[in-house]
C-alpha cells in the first residue's frame, strides 16, 4: 500500500475540471472510434460472405409483374414505369460476379484481352476495396463495372437500412478507387427473369428509385458448381441466334475452370459470329459517368475509411497475440519466481531453527531495537489502534509519532494514550515525507520502520521485518500488506488484488534484485541508508516508490518479507478507490521517469532499471493501456466471431487467473474463499484499475499535477481472527 496524504504543497499546479474532462473526452473519442472500426471491419468481414449465386427461393412471386417475370435481362422500373430488354440477335453480354479476385481476375482479364473482347464485371465493394488496382485494370481494359453490393448480401431478405448500406457503400467504394459511378446492378443470389420474388423485385424497385438499373442473367454457366471445363463450355454455349446475358464469375472460389472454359468458348463464338461485348454495350447505354467532386470525396473518405478499419483490426489483432504471449510468460514468470522466493525463505527459516544445508549460511538474529515511525494527519479514526499494536511488539521498539498539523484531534489520541516508549512529535503540515523527514532525524536506532497511520501490526511483525537485515547489503525491507477491511464485494476484490497483484510481484522483484517499492504500510530501512539518499523525497505523489527507486540507484539490496505482516484499511467506496490508484499511478509513473537514468547505470541501480522498470513500464503501463482494447475486442469477436471460441478463451483466460491467484493464498496461507468473486472481478474492478492506469498517463503526458488525495478513514481497524500470531492480542 503505497504512502497516505497529508497536503498538498502544489495548489497553483492541480488538474482543473475542465482540462481532466477534456483528457476523458479525449478517451471517449479513442473508444468510440475503436469501436466504429470494429463494427464496420466485422460488418465488412463477417455478417457476409460470398456463396453460390444461383439459390433456389421458395418465396412467392405475386407481386412480380408479368413484364418482368417473362421480360429481359436489363430492367428499368425507374420512374414506376416498367421496362426490360435484352441483347440484340447474335449478341452476347459476357458477365463476372463476386470479384475482384487477386488470382482469378487477371486471369480472366488477359484471356478477354487475348480475344479482343470486354465484359461487364460486378464488383463486390469489399472485395474491391481490397483490390483497388484490379478495378482500375478492368476500367482501363475498356470493360465495365456494375455494383454487385458491398459484402454480397441478399437483397431479397435484407432490411431498408442495410440494403441502402449495401448499395451506397458498393458504389462509394466503385467511384472512390475509379471516379466514375455505376449505374448497372446485379442483386447477389439472383438469376433469370422467372426467379425473380416478391423480395427481390421490392430490392429492385428500392434500387430503381436510385436510379440503377437491374442486370439478370439468361445464360448460367454454372462455374460456381464447378462442374468441369467441359460442362461449363456446354453451358454458355449459345442454342440459338437470340441475344444473351451469360453469367460467370471472376470469384468466389476457385475459378480455374472458369478461365479456361472462358478461352475456349470466345474462340467457339468467334467462329459462330457472334459479337460478345458488355451489357451496356449490348443494349446501347452508358452505363457509367464520371462521378461529381462530392461524390468523389465521399467515395474516397468512404475507402479510406473502410482501409483505416482493417488496418487497425490487423493490428489489434497482432497485438492481441503479442499481449496474450506476455501475459502467459508475466504468468509462469511470477508462479516460478515466487516457487523459487518460497523454496529460499524455506531454506533461512530451517537455517535458523538448526536444521539447514550446507550451501545456506547461517546469520545471527537481528535483535538491535527499531525506531517505528507513524507520520500521522487526521488519524484520529484509527491511531490507537495502530500505536496499540505496534506497542505491542515482541521486539523491542522505539515509537516516534508525527502529527503533521492534524485538526481532528490525532495528537491528542496519542497522548492521552500516555504508552511508555511513544514520542509524539507535534509539526506545522507539510506534507508525508516531511513528516517522516521529522521522524527520521529524532530516530534513536539505526533500525527505522515506517508505517501508516491506519494500520496495524502482529505482535511478531516488526521482529520478522527486520532479520533480512542480517545481510550487510540489504538496505530496505518491504512488508506484506493485507487488507483488514476484507468483507464486501470491494473489500474482496482488494485483498485479492493485495495477495495476487502486489504480494506475487513483491517475490518476483525481491529474486529478480529489483524491487522497485517499499509500500508505506510496512517497511524497514536502514538509517545510514536513508540519510545517503536525502531522506524521503517529495518530488513525487509515491514517497514510497521514489524512495525505495533512490536506495536501489544507491546500491542497497531491498527484499519482501512475507512473514512481517501488516493490516491496512482499505477503500470501501469506488470514489475513494479510484482516489487512491489515482494517485498511486500518477506517483509511480513520476518516480519511474525521475529514475529512467537506472536503465544505463550498472550494478543494483542496472537491476531496478532494466528489470523493475521495464517490468513495470510493460506490465503496469503498456498492457492496462491496451487493455480496454482487448475489452472492446472481445465484444467484437461475440457478435462477429465465434462466440463459443471467444468464450473458451476468456475462460482459459480466467482458468489461468484463478491458478494464479489460488497459488498465492496458498503462499499466504489465506482462505480460498474470496475467490470466488474473481470471474466478477474481471467484469468491474478491472475495467476500473485500467481506466485508473488510461487517466494517469493522459495526466502525466499533458502535463499536469494532481494534489493530494486524503482517503476517508472508517475505524475498523484489527487484526482479524486467524491470522494474527497465537500469542498476539487484536487491536482495536
Amino acid at each position: 500500500m503505497r504512502g497516505r496524504p497529508h497536503a498538498t504543497r502544489r495548489a497553483s499546479k492541480v488538474a482543473g475540471p475542465a482540462k481532466v474532462n477534456a483528457h476523458w473526452v479525449i478517451l471517449a473519442i479513442v473508444i468510440l472510434a475503436l469501436g466504429v472500426a470494429l463494427t464496420v471491419q466485422g460488418y465488412m468481414t463477417h455478417l457476409a460472405g460470398i456463396g453460390d449465386d444461383s439459390v433456389a427461393s421458395n418465396d412467392s412471386t405475386s407481386a412480380v409483374p408479368g413484364t418482368v417475370s417473362r421480360g429481359g435481362p436489363v430492367v428499368d422500373a425507374r420512374g414506376g414505369a416498367v421496362r426490360t430488354v435484352g441483347p440484340p440477335n447474335r449478341t452476347l453480354a459476357l458477365t463476372f460476379d463476386d470479384g475482384p479476385d487477386p488470382v482469378w481476375t487477371p486471369k480472366i482479364l488477359d484471356v478477354l484481352q487475348k480475344h479482343h473482347v470486354h465484359a461487364t464485371f460486378f464488383v463486390v465493394g469489399s472485395a474491391a476495396i481490397d483490390h483497388p488496382g484490379l478495378v482500375r485494370r478492368i476500367i482501363a481494359d475498356g470493360n465495365e463495372i456494375g455494383v454487385h453490393t458491398l459484402t454480397h448480401t441478399d437483397l431479397g431478405t435484407a432490411p431498408n437500412w442495410r440494403r441502402q448500406l449495401e448499395v451506397q457503400g458498393a458504389q462509394s467504394a466503385i467511384i472512390g478507387i475509379t471516379g466514375q459511378a455505376a449505374s448497372l446492378l446485379r442483386p447477389p443470389y439472383s438469376s433469370g427473369n422467372s426467379a425473380v420474388n416478391n423480395g427481390t423485385w421490392q430490392a429492385m424497385q428500392a434500387v430503381a428509385g436510385q436510379g440503377y438499373l437491374t442486370v439478370l442473367s439468361t445464360v448460367d454457366s454454372e462455374d460456381w458448381r464447378r462442374p468441369g471445363i467441359t460442362a461449363i463450355e456446354r453451358n454458355i454455349a449459345p442454342h440459338s441466334s437470340q441475344g444473351q446475358v451469360i453469367l460467370m464469375h471472376d470469384g468466389g472460389g476457385n475459378r480455374e475452370q472458369s478461365v479456361a472454359a472462358l478461352d475456349s468458348a470466345l474462340s467457339s463464338f468467334a467462329a459462330q459470329g457472334y459479337h460478345v461485348t458488355t451489357v451496356g454495350g449490348a443494349v446501347g447505354i452508358q452505363s457509367m459517368r464520371p462521378a461529381t467532386t462530392a461524390e468523389k470525396i465521399s467515395g474516397t473518405a468512404f475507402v479510406w475509411g473502410i482501409r483505416l478499419s482493417s488496418f487497425m483490426v490487423t493490428a489489434i489483432t497482432w497485438a492481441l497475440l503479442a499481449a496474450g504471449i506476455v501475459t502467459f510468460l508475466r504468468a509462469v514468470l511470477v508462479v516460478g519466481f515466487a516457487a523459487r522466493h518460497r523454496r529460499a525463505a524455506r531454506r533461512i527459516r530451517l537455517a535458523g531453527s538448526g536444521r539447514r544445508r550446507a550451501d545456506v549460511p547461517v546469520r545471527d538474529a537481528v535483535t538491535e531495537p527499531a525506531t517505528v515511525i507513524v507520520p500521522a494527519y487526521n488519524e484520529s479514526a484509527g491511531i490507537e489502534a495502530a500505536i496499540r499494536s505496534i506497542a505491542a511488539s515482541n521486539h523491542p521498539v522505539e515509537i516516534i509519532v508525527v502529527d503533521d498539523g492534524s485538526t481532528d484531534g490525532t495528537a491528542d489520541v496519542v497522548e492521552a494514550m500516555a504508552l511508555p516508549g511513544v514520542r509524539l512529535l507535534r509539526k506545522e503540515n507539510g506534507g508525508k515525507p516531511s513528516a517522516l523527514n521529522a521522524g527520521l532525524e529524532a530516530a534513536s536506532h539505526q533500525l527505522v520502520v515506517m508505517v501508516d497511520g491506519d494500520t496495524v501490526f502482529e505482535p511478531d511483525t516488526v521482529r520478522s521485518l527486520i532479520q533480512p537485515f542480517a545481510d550487510p547489503r540489504v538496505g530496505a525491507i518491504s512488508g506484506n500488506t493485507k487488507v483488514a477491511n476484507r468483507r464486501g464485494m470491494l473489500g474482496a476484490w482488494q485483498h485479492i488484488e493485495y495477495v495476487v497483484g502486489f504480494n506475487l510481484d513483491r517475490r518476483l522483484f525481491d529474486v529478480a534484485e529489483c524491487m522497485p517499492t517499499v509500500p508505506g504500510a510496512i517497511g524497514a530501512f536502514r538509517r545510514d541508508a536513508l540519510v545517503a539518499v536525502g531522506g524521503v523525497s517529495d518530488d513525487t505523489l509515491a514517497e514510497d516508490t521514489d524512495l525505495t527507486m533512490a536506495l536501489c540507484r544507491d546500491g542497497w539490496r531491498v527484499v519482501y518479507q512475507e512473514d512481517a505482516r501488516a493490516w491496512t484499511e482499505a477503500p470501501e467506496s469506488l470514489g475513494a478507490l479510484w482516489k487512491q490508484r489515482y494517485r498511486w499511478c500518477y506517483g509511480t509513473l513520476q518516480a519511474m521517469w525521475k529514475h529512467r537514468g537506472a536503465m544505463v547505470q550498472g550494478g543494483q541501480a542496472g537491476k531496478l532499471g532494466r528489470r523493475g522498470l521495464s517490468y513495470l513500464l510493460v506490465f503496469q503501463v503498456l498492457l492496462p493501456l491496451f487493455a480496454p482494447v482487448v475489452d472492446v475486442f472481445a465484444i467484437y469477436g461475440l457478435v462477429f466471431l465465434d462466440p463459443f471460441r471467444i468464450g473458451a478463451l476468456w475462460l482459459a483466460f480466467l482458468l489461468v487467473q484463478c491458478l494464479m491467484a489460488a497459488y498465492a493464498f496458498r503462499l499466504d496461507n489465506e482462505p480460498l474463499r474470496p475467490l470466488w468473486t474473481l470471474p466478477l472481478q474481471q467484469f468491474v474492478y478491472r475495467q476500473l484499475m485500467y481506466l485508473v492506469v488510461i487517466q494517469s498517463v493522459v495526466t502525466a503526458l499533458a502535463g499536469v499535477h494532481l494534489r493530494w488525495h486524503r482517503m476517508e478513514r472508517y475505524g475498523s481497524l484489527r487484526v482479524p481472527a486467524g491470522h494474527s500470531s497465537p500469542n498476539s492480542t487484536t487491536a482495536t
